[in-house]
């Protein structure tokens, strides 16, 4: 399934006009060695496609060279294509007057020669891969020391050829963001199935990703640094710092109730006791029965109707019970039917 998937996502890339941001059918100076540690180069990866602003198409390396001393004594800016995350990017080098040079080993390479990895997706224990140190999921296989391996069978091929014999393979590792030479141990006879041990990705699926921007951390690694929490603040220093935002309106006027003019003193202790049982911290259900009350006499005043104190005192006074006044008491049944 996934080489079929493969299959047809290559045929996208050649069949796509913008095919030059995978690398098909693209040429450049393969970067093969860089004698400057300053210089932010990288072989094997980087490829430079283009200097001053323009594409490179020829591949004699004479022409290049002349470019490069045209610019002798200021700067040249080359056009990098690199194999991780096939990304492009431009670096200017200042370029020395005595010595107009890079201190480059190039060769005129497609860059789809960097397509031929095998991605590392699984490592069985105690196999060949596990014991050379290979490493799941983060590892790629990108040749070896004597060249590249070329097509998606090259690498079988080689394994092949090494079976009980070492073999020497150059790892790349986008977690960490290095290579490295491991030597493996082919083997039939190692306890399980293939000669290395371990399961290989290949394709447009597994082409080399970008380089993390921070290295994964390590088991027992801490992975989130937080800054130590404020202490919280006590009530009285939000108290103190906070000013006061509700001052009673009395107290901003300057005067008592009583000393107030429309304010009578039959009134004023009424407010003070309802202030104060609004203050005192009565339970919200008796306060909410309070303001129900309140608004129940408040509907009755403007209705002028009676309270209920009044209805029950003007009520008629029920009749006498049978028996105990002058009015002689109704006849029975049997008196009816006898007088009958």
């Amino acid at each position: 399934m996934f080489g079929a998937l493969n299959r047809f996502i290559s045929r996208l890339d050649s069949d796509s006009p913008a095919h030059g941001a995978s690398g098909h059918g693209l040429f450049g100076f393969q970067v093969l060695r860089n004698k400057d540690a300053e210089l932010p180069i990288e072989p094997w990866f980087d490829f430079i496609v283009g200097i001053n602003g323009r594409q490179i198409d020829d591949p004699d390396p004479h022409l290049f060279a002349q470019e490069v001393r045209n610019c002798a004594g200021g700067t040249v800016t080359l056009g990098l294509w690199t194999a991780k995350g096939q990304r492009t990017r431009t670096l200017p080098i200042s370029v020395p007057a005595n010595q107009p040079s890079l201190a480059l080993t190039l060769q005129w390479t497609p860059l789809s020669s960097t397509e031929d990895v095998w991605h590392i997706l699984d490592v069985a224990p105690n196999s060949p891969a596990d014991t050379a140190g290979l490493l799941p999921y983060g590892d790629y296989i990108i040749g070896t020391p004597s060249g590249l391996v070329r097509g998606e069978a090259g690498l079988g091929e080689l394994v092949e050829d090494h079976l009980s014999r070492p073999l020497d393979l150059q790892i790349y590792n986008h977690e960490y963001d290095l290579t490295r030479v491991l030597t493996i141990h082919p083997s039939r006879h190692w306890g399980g199935d293939g000669a290395l041990g371990c399961t290989l990705g290949y394709g447009a699926l597994h082409r080399l990703p970008a380089p993390l921007q921070e290295p994964p951390h390590g088991p027992g690694e801490t992975l989130f640094e937080t800054a130590p929490a404020a202490p919280l603040a006590t009530p009285s220093t939000v108290s103190s710092s906070v000013p006061e935002i509700l001052v009673p309106a009395v107290q901003l006027a300057g005067v008592s109730p009583t000393s107030a003019p429309g304010h009578d003193a039959a009134s004023a202790p009424d407010r003070r006791a309802r202030k104060g049982r609004a203050a005192g911290g009565v339970s919200p259900k008796r306060a909410m029965d309070e303001y129900f009350r309140e608004g129940e006499e408040k509907s009755r005043a403007v209705d002028h109707a009676p309270s209920s104190s009044a209805v029950k005192g003007g009520l008629p006074p029920p009749p006498p019970k049978a028996g105990a006044g002058g009015a002689p008491p109704p006849p029975r049944a049997e008196d009816v039917v006898e007088g009958g």
